[in-house]
Order: structure tokens, then sequence, then C-alpha cells
């Protein structure tokens, strides 16, 4: 009897789903993690998430890293990836929208100007913390938006460039930099900064996280939870975090 009682408990282990993995932009970091807990709590393995900035994650895909879900920071990245034939056809959706924001230090500058050579002056007095604009979504649509502003020449000297969105938050945080230019939900989520300016949504491309099943996924637990990503319970989890709908 105690042998069959273990034999039944090593079959009941052996049956029990493997978790996804989930390739996530650093950005997603809190509210992913989040949509993870809901998600075991409904009786599902808990995802396993890798966070990195979107250009990093696109590249361990592409390298053949085992996973079955990517959600990017933008649409580029995915673009890629969809390109070289690495997504599950019919899986790609627009998944969330962020808001772009200068992050400064509570102690600091109350406000920075919108526009122009005010705002030139100011962002490129000292460091500016960005993430890689060549290659990181934050990066670039912090650049599209200094471009546009008149501002990129005066600062392009001080750009500290970080390996994604949270470095760059990081460097502000620790007083290694008086600025960064992050996700609204980043500043959110950090008690160590706070907003001391936003960007116009019309001064760079519009911030699309995009999410999809990789081809190579062979685990049912990922499209399971990337259908309840996209659902209304998951999408309201994000929103909770200041993300908005797409």
């Amino acid at each position: 009897m105690r042998a069959l009682r273990a034999t039944l408990a090593l079959l009941l282990i052996g049956a029990a789903p493997a978790p996804p993995v989930v390739l996530a932009a650093a950005s997603l970091q809190e509210s992913m993690s989040a949509a993870a807990d809901a998600w075991a709590t409904r009786g599902h393995p808990r995802p396993v998430i890798s966070f990195a900035g979107s250009s990093a994650l696109a590249r361990q895909v592409e390298a053949g890293a085992p996973a079955d879900l990517f959600a990017s920071a933008d649409e580029a990245w995915m673009d890629e990836l969809q390109g070289k034939g690495l997504l599950a056809p019919g899986t790609r959706s627009d998944f969330l929208g962020n808001r772009l924001v200068v992050a400064g230090a509570p102690g600091g500058r109350a406000h920075v100007p919108a526009r122009g050579a005010a705002l030139g002056r100011v962002l490129g007095a000292g460091p500016l913390a960005m993430a890689d604009p060549d290659s990181v979504p934050a990066g670039k649509y912090g650049k599209a938006a200094l471009v546009r502003l008149g501002a990129w020449d005066a600062v392009a000297s001080h750009v500290v460039r970080a390996e994604n969105v949270r470095a760059a938050l990081a460097l502000v945080e620790r007083g290694a930099a008086p600025f960064a230019i992050v996700y609204a939900t980043d500043a959110r989520a950090s008690k160590a900064v706070r907003v001391v300016g936003m960007f116009p949504a019309d001064s760079h491309p519009p911030i699309v996280y995009p999410l999809a099943r990789l081809k190579a996924a062979t685990n049912p637990e990922g499209e399971r939870f990337r259908r309840f990503l996209l659902s209304r319970a998951g999408r309201a989890i994000f929103l909770r975090f200041g993300f908005t709908a797409k």
C-alpha cells in the first residue's frame, strides 16, 4: 500500500503542468508579476518571467532561448521577430499603452519646461539617464520626443545610456543623474522619484506593448496565460499600475 501511494504521488507530480516562460519588457516588472500571481491563484502554475530591455529579449528569442510568450515595449522588436517567422501565427496583439515622462529626485527641480531651448538647457545641464536610444524602446521614444521638441542637440552629449528603462530610473534613484526619461508607470512604481515633466503624446511614436506567443513554444499553459493577459480581468491588472488599454 505504501509503495502504491508513493507511485500515485509521483504520477501526480509528473502530471502537474510546467509553468510557462514569459519574456517581458523591464517596464512591466510589477504589473506582469501581479498578473502571474493572479493566474496562480486560479490554480495554474505561476509563470516564470524574465525582465529585460525589449531589444535584449528579442535577441534571446533569435538565439533560440526557450520561452513561450514575448511582451515587448514597442512594435519594432516584435516586427523583427515576426519577420523572421518566430511568432506563432495569429497570436500577436497590441496589449497596452503608456506615457513618457521626465523623472527627477523629490528634492530637485519641480518642473521641466515643455519644449525647445528651455527644455534643452534644463535636461542638458548634467547627466540625463535614458535607456539606450539606439535600441531600447524607452530610449527610442525619448530621443524621438527630444528631436521633435528641439532639445536633442542640447542633451545628446550628456546622455547616460542604460541597458533598459529601469536601469535609467535607478540612476536618478541613486543620485547619479538629476533626470531620467522613463515611462509614467516606472516613475509611479518608484518612491524615490517624482514626475517633473510629461512629453506630449504627439512628440513621439505611439507607445504600444505588443504580446505574442512564440512559434517554438510547446507549453499549452503559455497560450492559456496569453489569453488571460488579454482578457478583461488580465488587462485590469495592468490598468491598476497606470498602463493604458489598447
